[in-house]
């Protein structure tokens, strides 16, 4: 199962990349977000966690990074996986910005479900909030 959701940005990637590589800010444009940290650089292999409003606190491990491009986090609980993507297309005068979540692993039908719908309404208040931030 799979959420997507996309917008675009009168900003650069490089501005929008910023708001990314500051992990620990993330819950000022990421309302599904309480806290967010991680254990070294902006890069794949750096871990960290991920403390959503609604939710106990999760390991998180960048599993890639392309500067200014995009980055994918992963978050794996038993049974369950869940990847994020986040992608950066620089179009004419903006940004195209598409947040993809991934579901898998056992309870992927069960859990992607819950946490996909809850996805669906909280994905576009998140890229509204990112848009307004890199457009500031």
């Amino acid at each position: 199962m799979q959420v997507e959701h996309s917008v675009l940005v009168n900003a650069a990637p490089e501005r929008l990349f910023s708001l990314y590589a500051d992990v620990s800010n993330w819950n000022r444009w990421d309302p599904d977000t309480k806290a967010s940290s991680i254990g070294g650089p902006f890069q794949a292999g750096t871990r960290g966690s991920l403390t959503p409003t609604k939710g106990n606190t999760v390991p998180m491990l960048l599993t890639s990074v392309v500067s200014d491009r995009s980055f994918t986090v992963e978050v794996r609980i038993p049974l369950f996986r869940m990847v994020f993507e986040h992608e950066l297309l620089p179009m004419e005068e903006a940004t195209k910005v598409i947040h993809r979540v991934t579901f898998s692993g056992a309870l992927a039908f069960l859990l992607g479900r819950v946490i996909g719908s809850q996805l669906n309404k909280g994905l576009p208040v998140t890229l509204a909030k990112l848009k307004a931030s890199a457009e500031a």
